[in-house]
């Protein structure tokens, strides 16, 4: 069954076609339609050869577009047609009653007509505008909804397809999302795919996803790999943790640090890789340079979305980042980062920019896209005023801000803000409602937080998840 992100493959792909949609499918593509019509025969066919041995790999299914002969010779698992081209009774004749025939539709009678036909599934847009054709027909998500309750049949929908769009798509009743240069004009096609597969977790039961920490032991409870958990699993996905550091702590501070050799932090994740797998990868207290190097390493081969918290220092002082391990952040991991989480003190340690309002943040932010990080939410609870982030997502950006609250109860809120952030990603959310949502958990869980030790005690984590869940439920 078609289903999931269906990646369309395009004609400026530099020679890198392999190399792109390899990458995506690691990221989650579940079906790929070879598309090659300027290509010679003879390239066509030992292209569409090798698409074949990479989704038999990956469990995937590979359609090819227009070409019935083709999908027949090299045994693809069906082909996609477009409304002047051939009847699907035809292509089936050539292709096998056992393939997959897909037609691309524009209307609800078109629609109809293919499902009555025969097709396996049908191709409906464009949904946005897009500039991958010039005689598209722009029909939008209210059309794309009338479809699904018209045909019983999976239905993909197409046509300037981004995370945003792909989720309101899958909303309005989609099975698949189909997605050209969203993935295959990007400079890290993995991660991009990555992105839009995991919309589809929105579709899942609860437990919702899995979301694996790496971060530092907190033995007082209120940060780290314990904060980590309690949201994770109060939010309502699954939990898995590899710990760096065990530290001996309370509200009042670090009392010491034992640092976890970084062979057996690299065990930790490749047990659970192996096994269970991780939708989303948060990551903490990083405090060795060679941990950092490994970790990296393997979110860039599994293409894992990973929201970095650059944590450095202990809300009592202590440090928890040496200047190795520094360098080692900003040079191996943040380029293989999703979302980075700074605070201003850990943006200015990082950028050399210390920011003192929101301009400066967004400068400093830039520094962190123009070093790697793909997206930046820049926290900013040491200004004054209300608690305003800004979230830098690709070009855009975006301000949250949450009335302050006047307490010391505030251990653990980095930790637990992109714990939050990694599980709703994990959910099925684009980023920015992702974000949104988390900085309303966190900003509820300030505010609920009750005195617990003598000194910076934590946040309200439960009170937090029950509120958010019961106004909002685990999707809206």
């Amino acid at each position: 069954m078609i289903s999931g992100l269906y990646l369309i493959t395009d004609n400026n792909h530099d020679g890198k076609i392999l190399e792109k949609v390899k990458a995506a499918l690691t990221g989650g593509a579940r079906t790929i339609q070879y598309r090659a019509k300027e290509a010679r025969p003879d390239e066509r066919r030992d292209i569409g050869e090798r698409l074949r041995s990479l989704c038999q790999e990956h469990e995937a299914l590979l359609i090819i577009n227009d070409f019935p002969e083709l999908a027949r010779d090299i045994d693809a698992d069906g082909v996609h047609l477009g409304q002047e081209d051939m009847p699907p009774v035809q292509a089936r004749q050539i292709v096998g009653r056992d393939k997959l025939i897909g037609i691309s539709t524009h209307s609800v009678d078109e629609a109809l007509k293919a499902e009555a036909q025969g097709a396996d599934y049908i191709a409906f847009g464009s949904i946005f505008p897009t500039s991958s054709k010039d005689d598209t027909t722009l029909v939008g998500l209210k059309k794309l909804s009338m479809v699904r309750k018209a045909v019983r049949i999976p239905l993909v929908a197409i046509g300037g397809i981004t995370p945003e769009g792909a989720s309101q798509a899958i909303d309005a009743g989609a099975n698949a999302v189909a997605v050209i240069s969203g993935i295959m004009a990007d400079e890290n096609p993995g991660r991009a795919a990555r992105e839009y597969a995991l919309l589809f977790n929105r579709l899942k039961a609860l437990p919702k996803g899995r979301v694996m920490t790496i971060a530092g032991s907190d033995s007082g409870g209120g940060a780290g790999i314990q904060a980590d958990i309690k949201t994770i699993t109060l939010l309502g996905s699954y939990a898995t943790s590899v710990i760096t550091a065990l530290t001996a702590q309370n509200t009042q501070g670090v009392k010491d640090i034992y640092s976890v050799h970084t062979d057996f932090v690299e065990q930790q994740l490749e047990a659970v890789l192996e096994d269970i797998g991780t939708d989303t990868i948060k990551t903490g207290m990083l405090n060795w340079g060679g941990s950092v190097w490994r970790i990296a390493k393997i979110i860039e081969e599994r293409s894992l979305l990973a929201v970095v918290d650059p944590v450095m220092v202990a809300k009592g002082g202590a440090a928890l980042l040496d200047d190795v391990a520094l360098d080692s952040l900003i040079s191996r991991l943040l380029p293989q980062a999703y979302l980075v989480t700074p605070n201003l003190p850990e943006i200015a340690a990082m950028t050399g920019i210390q920011p003192q309002n929101i301009e400066g943040m967004i400068e400093a932010g830039r520094n962190l896209q123009m070093l790697g990080a793909r997206n930046v939410l820049i926290k900013g609870g040491h200004l004054q005023g209300d608690a305003t982030d800004v979230l830098l997502l690709d070009d855009e950006q975006h301000l949250f801000s949450a009335p302050r609250i006047d307490t010391c109860n505030t251990h653990g809120t980095g930790c637990t803000l992109a714990s939050a952030i990694a599980t709703f990603l994990a959910q099925g959310y684009p980023l920015k409602q992702a974000v949104e949502r988390g900085k309303g958990f966190i900003s509820i869980a300030i505010e609920h937080a009750i005195q617990i030790g003598h000194g910076h005690g934590p946040v309200n984590h439960f009170h937090a998840a029950m509120q958010l869940l019961h106004e909002k439920g685990p999707m809206d």
